[in-house]
């Protein structure tokens, strides 16, 4: 979900390029009021503007070491900038066209540009790079005998930039190059519909293959930072991508009405970025979460085109089976899901290829290292399959909306049709499958063909089931719901993003992940945070303190936890008090959060325990009727409300010594002996009216006269 944070509005006319500083909190934008600004993103203001260019900026970027920006205009000019000194260092002069894109190579002092003139430059920079680095000055003054001065050299024929390879191939304008980010290897796409890779090395460039496809002006391209990949997006409304080895085209995203104009690769993340006529769309080229699943002490996970075993107890990892692979100039995604059969040492492994399969593997039964042949794997269509006992599966095919069963040797044995309309399929206990559909699940009995029960929920991503099947998950894109095995509802969480995987404690707390948390529900309703995380994981095993979890890269990970919280709160649910006076003698579970949970679930006498401030644990006595902690407080702070409050709640509870202290601290007079009169305590009595005749109060005075019936006194008041 993406959220507007701010507005940088100090260019006059559309903005063409942007770059963050990859350290600092800075980033740089160009336009067409030919200005170079650059910006701190932190306090949202513009730091200064670089001016020299004399028409529209196409495109900025910081150099990954240096501190300098580039920027490529259509005054036919690349311009190098000292964003620390503010000024021009290098005028790059030659193409003699409009400059559509100039960057920085990642590591090498080389900059690489693209030019409508249909030529791609590259750029040597170490003369800059030497000059910077010996403390020269800057170029300053005239900007047509600063061109003059960094293209033909100065008196001594040094030069700080030169041209090393002028790249010829493209039949019209240039609109995009970059390098790749650890081969010698440049990218190149223009208004000829053509995508072209070019090979460098000391001494020249080459092309190396061209490709086809797009029906229209391609306006940028890029090499995917991890993969042998090519994306590139165009104004005939596509991304393509490429394979980088065989330069085939693997996959086409369509939009209806925009044109593409731009795209950008996340530094860090498997995220790409595509700028078109209405917006940017955020998007990923294939799912990133490993298929697995678990059974016991062990895990099954798709790694590297294998099927994996990990052993939570050893940490041992060994290959069990390959699975398959895409053919030469095709592409095939990984699988989605993984379901295992631990009686016949069975694994279902379901994917997107081909509008839904699903592939059957047999694995070893002994792990010595030994990986079997895929070849041996048996395949069908589905959208979704999974194990209903131990010779048979699922299998839904969406498309007939039909559930087939089959048999070990993939033969259908049984054709259900559902009564509802399914998008998924889920494990259940017994002969019990969980149908998905777009509203709601149901709980429907395979042998029978009945609906157990139903409960609404929105489209259903993933299930789990808690270790004795009696409490299930189901997760949707921001929601999970609790349920027991007959699908009542127990509970439901609400997230602000997406909600990547989820496991069961062995104490029945359900954990689960966001894109930045782990975090814990309680049956009953109660969530919070356990800790942050850097990077997304997908959670398999919960195991006191241990949190076992596969990252993106499907490597096996073992991330520590404090379950003090979550604990707490559960004992507290189930009222096993001493659970939870063992967890405040042992923990040092405090903060505001804990207090306030404590005050607003009913349970002010255990924040007692976490508070120290005399005012706070004032409020908790008084709330939980512990009149003896209120008083002791009371004492400490000593102020006439506090004493005033302390006495109401006290003669309400009917503490009369306390009320009575409370009373002597105010020299409340009139309430002490309106309390002696009604506990008909007539020698306090007496002493109340011998301090009023010293107070000199004649209504006092009076007052208790009246109340001891001493007539005398009366009269002479009176007099």
């Amino acid at each position: 979900m993406g959220t507007l944070l701010d507005r940088f509005e100090e260019h006059e006319g559309p903005v063409r390029g942007i770059s963050f500083h990859p350290t600092q909190e800075l980033f740089v934008s160009g336009g067409d009021d030919y200005k170079v600004k650059v910006w701190n993103y932190r306090t949202r203001r513009c730091i200064f503007t670089l001016q020299g260019h004399l028409d529209y900026v196409r495109t900025v970027y910081f150099h990954p070491e240096q501190p300098w920006i580039i920027s490529a205009s259509d005054d036919q000019t690349i311009r190098i900038w000292n964003w620390q000194s503010r000024q021009c260092i290098a005028v790059l002069t030659g193409h003699n066209h409009y400059v559509m894109c100039a960057q920085f190579h990642p590591t090498d002092d080389l900059v690489v540009s693209a030019c409508l003139d249909q030529t791609v430059r590259v750029w040597d920079i170490s003369g800059l790079r030497r000059k910077s680095a010996a403390g020269a000055q800057p170029m300053m003054g005239d900007p047509l005998s600063s061109q003059r001065l960094n293209t033909q050299g100065d008196f001594f024929n040094v030069t700080d930039v030169v041209v090393k390879f002028v790249l010829e191939g493209h039949t019209r304008g240039v609109n995009w190059a970059t390098f790749h980010p650890t081969m010698p290897l440049i990218l190149s796409c223009g208004d000829d519909r053509q995508v072209k890779i070019w090979r460098m090395n000391e001494s020249r460039a080459w092309e190396v293959d061209t490709c086809r496809g797009h029906y229209n002006n391609v306006n940028s391209a890029l090499f995917h930072p991890k993969r042998e990949l090519i994306l590139s997006d165009s104004e005939d409304k596509t991304i393509r991508v490429w394979d980088t080895t065989r330069r085939t085209l693997l996959q086409t995203f369509r939009r209806d009405q925009d044109r593409f104009w731009c795209m950008n690769a996340h530094p860090e993340l498997n995220l790409f970025a595509a700028g078109h006529d209405n917006g940017l769309i955020v998007f990923k080229l294939e799912r990133e979460r490993p298929a697995s699943a678990i059974h016991q002490n062990s895990l099954l996970y798709v790694k590297d085109s294998q099927v994996r075993l990990h052993d939570f107890t050893s940490a041992n990892d060994a290959p069990m089976v390959s699975i398959r692979t895409a053919p030469a100039g095709q592409y095939l995604p990984p699988p989605r899901t993984m379901s295992f059969n631990p009686a016949e040492k069975a694994v279902l492994l379901t994917s997107d290829a081909e509008g839904g399969s699903y592939e059957l593997y047999n694995l070893p039964r002994q792990v010595n290292g030994q990986v079997s042949d895929s070849a041996q794997a048996r395949r069908g269509a589905g959208s979704c399959a999974i194990w209903t006992g131990r010779n048979r599966f699922a299998v839904l095919d969406k498309a007939a909306q039909q559930i087939l069963i089959k048999d070990l040797t993939n033969q259908t044995t049984k054709t259900i049709k559902p009564p509802v309309t399914v998008e998924a399929i889920f494990n259940a206990p017994g002969s019990q499958i969980l149908l998905s559909t777009a509203t709601s699940v149901v709980l429907f009995d395979v042998q029978t063909r009945q609906v157990v029960s139903e409960i609404n929920a929105a489209p259903v991503k993933y299930v789990v089931w808690s270790s004795d099947m009696s409490t299930v998950a189901l997760l949707c894109k921001h929601t999970i719901t609790l349920a027991n095995k007959q699908l009542d509802q127990l509970c439901q969480v609400h997230e602000t993003i997406r909600i990547k995987s989820a496991m069961w404690d062995a104490s029945g707390v359900l954990l689960y992940t966001t894109l930045n948390h782990i975090k814990f529900a309680l049956p009953r309703g109660d969530s919070g945070i356990v800790r942050t995380i850097d990077n997304p994981i997908y959670l398999v095993r919960v195991q006191g303190g241990d949190l076992h979890c596969l990252d993106r890269e499907g490597s096996v990970n073992v991330i520590k936890i404090d379950p003090t919280e979550y604990r707490f709160k559960l004992a507290l649910q189930h009222r096993n008090y001493e659970e939870v006076v063992s967890i405040i003698r042992n923990s040092n579970l405090v903060g505001q959060s804990i207090i306030a949970y404590l005050q607003k679930n009913g349970y002010p006498e255990i924040a007692l325990h976490f508070v120290r401030d005399d005012t706070a644990r004032f409020e908790l006595a008084l709330e939980c009727g512990n009149m003896d902690i209120a008083l002791e407080t009371a004492k400490a702070i000593d102020t006439p409300a506090y004493w005033n409050k302390f006495s109401q709640e006290a003669l309400r509870r009917g503490h009369i010594q306390m009320v009575e202290l409370a009373y002597q601290r105010t020299k409340a007079y009139d309430k002490l002996s309106f309390l002696y009169s009604i506990t008909g305590n007539t020698e306090k009595l007496v002493k109340m009216q011998k301090i009023a005749i010293m107070r000199n109060d004649l209504q006092s005075r009076l007052q208790n006269s009246l109340f001891i019936g001493d007539v005398e006194d009366r009269v002479r008041v009176l007099q």
